[in-house]
């Protein structure tokens, strides 16, 4: 599709890979990129498997934007959050295999998906708002309300802890881990498997698990936006 965001299809599985041979930052035209895969994927009918470069999904949003602030940066956390609702709505499932660090937005797209498969090692994961500085955004805290543990929710959002992966999967920012070399096959795997549920009974009974979390959310993109602008 791009230099940075790719698309392969095969045995109805759909992967997306974002690699910018950097630490994958979620810049504006990366985000639409990953938006036109998603396209792509829904037109095809496929499940996702979302996944980075070696070593590393995302590092989050791209800061020059960011510190800069102004309508550039709030249409930057717009458009990521979009897309974390869109993974959450999505038809079919999503499996987000994580071969590496998740920092920031990178660990909110991990909230987002139906599974997600994070590889072992030296990799931290990361919603670091509050240690760089920012106030955790209402949007970003109803995706962390929805999917991490009670026990980890204050010290992941407000204390910004570093997770190895494995401790990740406690926290609930994953679901289980393997050794990098195995990720590509069990995310296939986990793939291949949730493509044989019934479309209409996982469509169903997503809309039933995501709708209060939604709902919320969706109202929290709405206070961010108002509270930028009165900012």
């Amino acid at each position: 599709m791009s230099d940075t965001t790719s698309y392969a299809l095969s045995d109805g599985i759909a992967t997306i890979t974002i690699d910018d041979g950097k630490v994958n930052a979620l810049a504006s035209g990366v985000l639409a990129e990953i938006e036109a895969a998603l396209d792509r994927a829904a037109d095809d009918g496929a499940t996702v498997i979302l996944t980075g470069r070696p070593g590393i999904l995302s590092a989050g949003f791209y800061l020059p934007v960011l510190q800069a602030g102004g309508p550039d940066a709030r249409a930057l956390l717009n458009s990521g959050f979009e897309l974390a609702e869109r993974l959450l709505t999505f038809p079919t499932p999503v499996v987000v295999a994580c071969p590496g660090h998740a920092i920031a937005m990178g660990a909110f797209l991990l909230l987002s998906a139906d599974y997600r498969i994070g590889a072992t090692g030296s990799f931290r994961i990361v919603a670091n708002e509050v240690a760089i500085g920012m106030t955790m955004p209402k949007t970003a805290i109803e995706l962390g309300r929805r999917r991490l543990t009670p026990s980890h929710f204050v010290r992941a959002m407000t204390l910004s802890e570093i997770y190895a992966p494995d401790g990740a999967v406690s926290a609930g920012f994953l679901d289980e881990t393997v050794a990098p070399e195995r990720l590509t096959e069990a995310a296939r795997e986990v793939a291949t498997r949730l493509a044989s549920l019934v479309p209409e009974a996982y469509v169903g009974t997503k809309r039933r698990i995501t709708h209060d979390a939604l709902i919320a959310i969706r109202a929290a993109m709405k206070a961010d936006d108002a509270e930028w602008k009165v900012g």
